[in-house]
């Protein structure tokens, strides 16, 4: 089996059990200011799983792109993957734990022909705040889970959310595959041993846990669940290791020919690189910039690490923009936005690579100074603190700085090294898992209040400026929105006045904002706006009507009226890359 017949048998068997289908999302989410990237497929379904109905129904199913770093560390051993794919079913409101843990276990046991003996589950143990889960444990054992593979783990392992301080959460059930590696005491579902391979997770949001930090039974009860492609295949083949799969091996065999290295006698830094670069080819194709902050910082750091592991298998030439066409070749009939931007992603990629190349020499440069430094002056040791500045600052890997001290006969603190840098993991780990960890945390009214002001501020810019312009993309949180669009040159502040005086006459008009669901063909053929349309199925999308004033395809949320936005003001236009310029705006 391959990628392609895994998507369709999946999406196949939930659409024969009243699943609808629905597109992949772009990697960067559009309802959910809480998260960098999409890193589970319930992101565009924020709106949904708060309530909201759905133009395709109550129960969905689709795959996913994702992207997750919080476990960027792991990535090199034979299972951890940044970006990846997730294939999701979904019910809002609809069936729960007994359809959705039978489905699973028919999918995998006789879909796919796993064998039930080699299948483990976990479910919630319970606490003081919500109660141990009996009944997902009675499902596994009716339907031939032997109890002794029926694991009960605690909150940390076997329980999502809320994403915030407060909202929608509850218990989760995963189903782990066994490897067959040697077992040994204490062994079970989550160890770091790598004898389970978790393929699928379950999730029930059934609770809500409230200010007071106390949890409540929710009135529309979700069900969210995950299988991971990669995982998925590897297990079906027989793959102790996930680049061995048709959607990653031959990106491995490319790195082998730059490096004249053999993967299996050196496999980490082939994995780094090949995931890394897989992940930063698809942030790319969905807008993500490589720079310094948020998104672009993540794809900065993705493309540098492959960089740095590149340097270490001897490529010392630019080779990503180079190989990122073997990316979108493997990719390219499933997620044909790749294909569009093919010259665009090696351009940006090699850039990137050109610019860190002269960092790297910079940190050489300076390693070489301390070193003399520390010759001089007659001190052995270069610190942990100095070898820790040469890798945060100039990307320079540990294992350099201590070859090339050594070629000086000086010795490197990697100890004290070791210290620092695990400082600085923890605190970026602790940034990250803020943006990380998975929706439904900023649907705050302020939230939604910008969302709206946002559709008022594209139609204003468009007839401002003109039709050329067309959103590319845009951030909301609780305090600001951010619009990027298409324009080759800056906005004069005559224009801007303009757009924020027609905005702001929109919402004195407090013109009712109305909600429309048709067809996606329908819904361009009465002039609505839909810039992402990949975004969107092709059977029912909603319509947002603002009055006569703005028409667009978007998933919300709204106001109903627009006196609820307050006065709207922008605060800063400026240029993002070339052809596009963001706008920053707020509601007072």
């Amino acid at each position: 089996m391959n990628a392609n017949e895994l998507r369709e048998n999946y999406l196949s068997f939930f659409e024969a059990r009243g699943h609808h289908r629905i597109p992949s999302a772009p990697l960067q989410p559009e309802n959910d200011p809480s998260v960098l990237f999409t890193t589970a497929g319930m992101h565009p379904l924020v709106p949904f799983l708060l309530g909201e109905s759905h133009p395709m129904g109550k129960r969905l199913t689709n795959f996913q792109k994702c992207l997750r770093t919080n476990d960027i560390d792991k990535v090199g051993d034979p299972s951890h993957l940044t970006f990846f794919e997730m294939l999701g079913n979904w019910s809002l409101g609809d069936y729960f734990k007994e359809e959705s843990l039978t489905w699973s276990y028919e999918f995998l046991t006789q879909k796919l022909a796993l064998e039930p003996n080699r299948l483990a589950v976990t479910v919630f143990s319970g606490d003081d705040l919500a109660a141990r889960d009996e009944r997902a444990a009675e499902i596994w054992r009716r339907l031939g889970v032997p109890a002794e593979r029926i694991f009960f783990l605690p909150k940390n392992d076997n329980w999502w959310g809320p994403a915030g301080a407060t909202g929608p959460c509850g218990p989760d059930s995963e189903i782990f595959y066994d490897t067959g590696k040697p077992i040994h005491p204490g062994c079970a579902p989550g160890c770091a041993c790598g004898r389970w391979l978790e393929i699928w997770n379950n999730v029930f949001m059934e609770y809500e846990k409230t200010a007071k930090g106390s949890y409540r039974r929710l009135i529309q009860r979700n069900v969210d669940t995950g299988l991971g492609v990669e995982r998925t295949l590897a297990v079906l083949l027989g793959y102790a290791d996930v680049y061995r799969i048709e959607t990653l091996w031959p990106l491995v065999e490319r790195v082998q020919q730059f490096s004249g290295r053999a993967y299996d006698e050196q496999p980490v830094p082939f994995r780094i690189i090949v995931d890394h670069l897989r992940s930063a080819v698809f942030a790319i194709a969905d807008g993500a910039q490589p720079d310094n902050v948020e998104a672009g910082y993540v794809v900065r750091r993705l493309i540098r690490r492959a960089v740095r592991y590149g340097r270490e298998l001897g490529i010392r030439g630019n080779f990503l923009g180079t190989l990122s066409g073997a990316v979108v070749d493997l990719f390219a009939q499933t997620y044909p936005e790749l294909a569009r931007q093919r010259a665009a992603i090696a351009a940006i990629l090699d850039e990137e690579e050109s610019k860190f190349s002269l960092t790297l020499e910079r940190g050489l440069r300076q390693c070489q100074k301390i070193c003399a430094e520390l010759l001089s002056s007659k001190q052995p040791i270069l610190a942990g603190q100095q070898a820790f500045n040469l890798y945060e600052t100039y990307g320079f890997p540990i294992e350099l700085t201590v070859e090339l001290a050594g070629e000086q006969g000086l010795q490197v603190d990697v100890a004290g090294f070791e210290v620092c840098y695990q400082a600085h993991r923890d605190e970026s780990r602790a940034k990250l898992d803020q943006k990380f960890k998975g929706g439904l945390a900023d649907h705050t009214e302020e939230t939604t209040r910008l969302h709206t002001a946002a559709h008022l501020l594209q139609q204003a810019l468009r007839q401002v400026l003109g039709t050329n312009v067309r959103q590319m993309g845009s951030n909301i949180t609780s305090l600001r929105l951010r619009f990027d669009f298409s324009w080759p040159e800056r906005v004069t502040s005559t224009q801007l006045a303009q757009v924020e005086q027609m905005v702001n006459d929109q919402i004195l008009a407090d013109l009712p904002v109305l909600l429309e669901q048709m067809p996606l063909a329908a819904a361009l053929q009465a002039g609505a706006l839909a810039f992402f349309a990949e975004k969107y199925g092709e059977e029912q999308v909603k319509v947002y009507r603002i009055g006569q004033f703005s028409k667009e395809v978007c998933g919300g949320p709204h106001v109903a009226h627009t006196s609820l936005l307050g006065r709207f003001k922008i605060t800063k236009e400026e240029a993002v890359k070339h052809g596009v310029r963001r706008i920053r705006a707020v509601l007072v």
